[in-house]
């Protein structure tokens, strides 16, 4: 879409509109308040080094159904259209935008200020501002009893469904609906009601557990998400793609195979960290120092959900074709991104576990791809 705009239509379409702040602001309370009302069950966090435990309410899938049922009411009543995402993706862009700038800003301030010394929101500041902005100042920092970086990425997933459905929507308009466009929303959508039917796997994630909240986590899951992870579907709205019976199936199973491992790997990890003596494949789990889990898909690579999460966005671009690099934007982005992390958490993991480290990477030699990397 950007790329057949000039700058003199881009820029004005950038302008945030009066109706697309009401639609960001309709949002945000209606989570707010769904996530707080709607029933759902509440999970323990993992303990924190002071001993304490966040709880989580997980209804995201409730929350997300009554959404689409209430939006989908309105826009049988014509209170709202239903490409009013699609029309104006420019500007909720550029609102989002804005509003992760401002939070980080409040976050920022409000981390500076406290004193509070609880593991979840003991400041931690590097004298550099720019640093702890980008990277944030409290662990799990919260508004109105609202835990900002759980509320954010429930945000972001769903945003980047009803973005999907908006396009859906004016592909049907326009007629040009077409069978990649219909794959590729299967995929998405399976993915993200996934997500959300094991939103409790969440909880025991990195990015919850160890990352501190600022601009960086703000950004990625309000804004980079669902702009950038459907950007697919907005080049299929303007390039028509016809698949072949091979190709078709060839997608569904880099789909189904890169499932099996990114959910059977989060799920392993997942129910480890609650009981370590759980079973795994039917075996007991092999355990190093009595901490690192070494067995199924982790016995396979030490980062196999990695390998899994780069299938699934690969998935989510065959729909495409190959004529154009842009819709596989997500895929290449992702894979720098994960290696990235990597990365980082083998440098923080060699620091917590020491020798325990080491042991481990002998008995799982392979990072992300068995005999590749």
């Amino acid at each position: 879409m950007l790329l057949d705009m000039d700058l003199g239509v881009l820029l004005p379409s950038l302008i945030p509109s009066s109706q697309s702040v009401y639609v960001l602001v309709f949002y945000f309370v209606y989570l707010a308040v769904a996530g707080e009302i709607l029933p759902g069950k509440v999970i323990r966090g993992v303990l924190l080094s002071d001993g304490s435990q966040l709880r989580y309410r997980c209804n995201g899938l409730l929350a997300l159904t009554l959404l689409v049922a209430i939006l989908g009411i309105c826009a049988k009543l014509g209170i709202v259209s239903p490409l009013v995402v699609a029309d104006r993706g420019l500007e909720l862009l550029s609102a989002t935008f804005i509003f992760c700038v401002l939070v980080t800003l409040a976050l920022y301030v409000t981390g500076r200020s406290s004193s509070d010394k609880s593991s979840s929101l003991k400041p931690h500041v590097s004298e550099n501002l720019v640093h702890d902005w980008w990277f944030g100042i409290q662990l799990n920092p919260q508004f109105m009893s609202i835990d900002l970086k759980f509320f954010f990425v429930r945000a972001g997933m769903m945003g980047w469904l009803l973005i999907n459905l908006s396009i859906l929507a004016k592909s049907v308009q326009d007629g040009s609906l077409s069978q990649s466009m219909i794959l590729y929303q299967i995929f998405c959508a399976l993915y993200i009601l996934d997500y959300f039917v094991h939103e409790e796997y969440m909880t025991s994630t990195w990015d919850i557990i160890a990352e501190r909240l600022g601009f960086m986590l703000v950004f990625g899951d309000l804004l980079w998400i669902p702009f950038t992870f459907s950007i697919q579907g907005w080049w299929l709205l303007h390039n028509k793609v016809e698949l072949t019976v091979p190709a078709i199936v060839a997608n569904c199973l880099v789909f189904v195979i890169g499932y099996m491992v990114f959910r059977g790997a989060n799920k392993q990890k997942h129910i480890f960290k609650k009981n370590p003596k759980t079973p795994i494949w039917g075996k007991p789990p092999v355990v190093v120092g009595g901490k690192l889990l070494a067995s199924g898909y982790w016995g396979i690579a030490r980062h196999c959900n990695y390998l899994g999460d780069l299938m699934l966005a690969l998935s989510f671009s065959l729909p495409c074709g190959i004529s154009s690099p842009v819709p596989y934007f997500y895929p290449i982005y992702l894979l720098i991104l994960l290696i990235w992390r990597e990365r980082r958490d083998e440098v923080r993991c060699a620091e917590k576990y020491k020798e325990i480290w080491a042991e481990y990477l002998r008995l799982v030699p392979w990072r992300i791809l068995p005999y590749v990397y």
